[in-house]
């Protein structure tokens, strides 16, 4: 499907102010932008729209890039919803996207989503060549008749607020820097697949979520988790990585969740992941493994404990 044939689709019965980007992670700089948004259009009667993409464009314009997502479309699009936002339009970033230039992707906008105004960060570019930054836009809004409004980044001690920078806080597991970036927990969902079965015979009985290889996950190790089950929350601790006390190769997501005792084989889990226990790490023997997962029980319990609630 064309990139107009998505916009086609939509046809709003209203004039729109939009912002435009991936927005992945949806971050304090997203939600500062995004607030902006929704304050603007309500005072000109607008309605408000972000316009996102299914695919990150870094990933289109250099193949050899993989860049796993902090949250799906779907999530995002729930995210974005509860900051306020009135429509979501998901585009599929292809090559001929790439190659349109500012003027002629604005003006798609203009005819298809009835455009009447901007909002953008102070490094946002679009078109082809990312011709169209900030300055770029503002001649172009004077000429095709629509506002521009720049709003500026979010700094948190000292840096500012961005997706590359949550990559790297996950990529080193530390989820207390993830949360200071985007003001809410890092979640994983997946359904329950079978595993190897060991947790029973540890005395530990563990979920294996099945993870879309798109999500970026944290760090390898043990970390100190709620997990959702019926609405209800339950103090877990999950693992991520290969169990090298048992030679896997595979990278792995399995829970340990405190204090249920029902099936959980084929349901969906959420997982809000808090803080990061330890690295994974190989034991000689089983007993010491059993002795480690007891401790981490006990441990993650504790800090769970420490905040009050989820």
């Amino acid at each position: 499907m064309s990139m107009e044939e998505e916009l086609a689709r939509l046809a709003p019965d209203k004039d729109m102010l939009l912002t435009i980007g991936v927005f992945d992670g949806v971050h304090l700089g997203h939600k500062c932008l995004i607030s902006q948004l929704v304050a603007q259009a309500k005072q000109q009667d607008l309605l408000s729209g972000v316009v996102t993409f299914r695919q990150h464009p870094q990933e289109v314009l250099q193949p050899q890039t993989k860049l796993p997502f902090l949250t799906d479309l779907v999530e995002r699009s729930d995210l974005l919803r509860n900051e306020g936002v009135e429509v979501i339009i998901p585009l599929s970033f292809t090559v001929e996207l790439a190659r349109l230039t500012a003027r002629q992707f604005l003006s798609l906008l203009k005819k298809y989503l009835r455009m009447r105004g901007l909002v953008i960060g102070l490094d946002f570019a679009l078109g082809r060549n990312r011709e169209g930054n900030a300055d770029t836009l503002h001649a172009l809004g004077q000429e095709m008749n629509f506002s521009v409004t720049v709003v500026p980044a979010v700094i948190i001690d000292g840096e500012v607020v961005s997706s590359t920078a949550i990559r790297k806080a996950l990529a080193n597991g530390d989820m207390k820097k993830v949360r200071s970036l985007t003001g809410r927990s890092f979640n994983l969902h997946g359904r329950v697949v079978s595993g190897a079965g060991r947790g029973v015979a540890l005395g530990f009985p563990t979920a294996n979520l099945n993870i879309t290889p798109e999500q970026a996950l944290p760090a390898d190790g043990v970390y100190a988790c709620w997990a959702y089950i019926d609405g209800q929350a339950y103090q877990s601790m999950t693992n991520i990585g290969q169990n090298p006390t048992f030679g896997d190769r595979k990278r792995a997501v399995e829970v340990y969740v405190a204090d249920y005792h029902g099936d959980l084989y084929g349901r969906e889990l959420k997982l809000d992941i808090m803080e990061r226990l330890r690295d994974e790490k190989k034991f000689d023997t089983v007993a010491e493994l059993k002795e480690q997962m007891a401790e981490d029980v006990k441990h993650g319990k504790a800090i769970l404990n420490s905040e009050g609630g989820n």
